[in-house]
């Protein structure tokens, strides 16, 4: 089902996001930037899409690196959520993990979206919760393999 998402952009510079192929969970964002940046290893560096969405109520957005940065260049996006109360501009944060400096230019396509339906939790306080074979174990206490 499609969702009908409200897009405003904020800077001369920035992009509608799309998907790029009729199969894609993600549309790409964009770097609306008035020049390249240079993402050194190791740093950590916000870079905006220049846009606004209004994200319907019971909907959410993930940002999420693409796939081409990451595997390619070790560039990873922070993983963010975006409610659909918040209507500030959208950026990323992007790190650099690997061993050469990375460029980013305006108008790169920097990082995915997807949106998804989400339920709400009621938060019920007990003073018992049900059993399980993992119980208390932690990370890790599933084994490795």
């Amino acid at each position: 089902m499609d969702v009908e998402i409200k897009i405003k952009k904020l800077r001369d510079s920035a992009v509608i996001p799309r998907y790029q192929t009729d199969g894609a969970a993600g549309f790409d964002f964009h770097a609306a930037i008035d020049h390249m940046i240079n993402i050194q290893p190791g740093e950590w560096r916000e870079i905006p899409f220049g846009i606004a969405m209004e994200i319907p109520k019971g909907y959410e957005m993930t940002i999420r690196s693409r796939s081409s940065l990451m595997f390619n260049d070790c560039v990873i996006a922070y993983h963010g959520l975006i409610d659909s109360d918040f209507r500030g501009e959208l950026s990323v944060l992007l790190h650099n993990s690997g061993k050469y400096g990375y460029v980013i230019h305006p108008g790169d396509r920097i990082a995915q979206g997807v949106i998804r339906r989400h339920d709400s939790a009621v938060f019920v306080e007990t003073t018992e919760l049900a059993e399980t074979t993992r119980g208390s174990g932690g990370f890790g206490s599933t084994g490795r393999e």
